[in-house]
């Protein structure tokens, strides 16, 4: 006898299918540092400005005859009207109501 007492086992191997366990779990472990290290708050949608402060929400009073359809065009006039209505519908708690009345305050989305 001599050396260690496991110099006669064979050396580990890993099958592709336990190598490709092991790549996917080190991506896993990867990303979720990342997250960690930058933050959700980083990635877009974040309601953050480009320069890393965040931009204070508007607010309108909704006039005699303003329909929450003008509002949101009035509000991102480049964009999409159907995606600012859904927006300030989530963030007005409007639930499916998407109804608005004079002298209502209605919040607007920042970006």
């Amino acid at each position: 006898m001599s050396g260690s007492p496991h110099s006669d086992r064979a050396p580990i191997r890993l099958t592709r299918r336990g190598r490709a366990v092991l790549v996917a779990f080190a991506a896993a472990v990867t990303l979720v540092a990342l997250w960690l290290t930058v933050g959700p708050g980083a990635f877009a949608g974040s309601g953050e400005s480009g320069d890393g402060t965040s931009r204070p929400a508007r607010t309108v009073v909704v006039e005699p005859g303003e329909t929450l359809w003008g509002i949101a065009s009035a509000a991102d006039p480049g964009g999409d009207p159907r995606r600012a209505v859904e927006r300030i519908m989530d963030l007005n708690g409007l639930g499916g109501d998407p109804i608005v009345r004079p002298g209502q305050e209605i919040r607007l989305p920042s970006g």
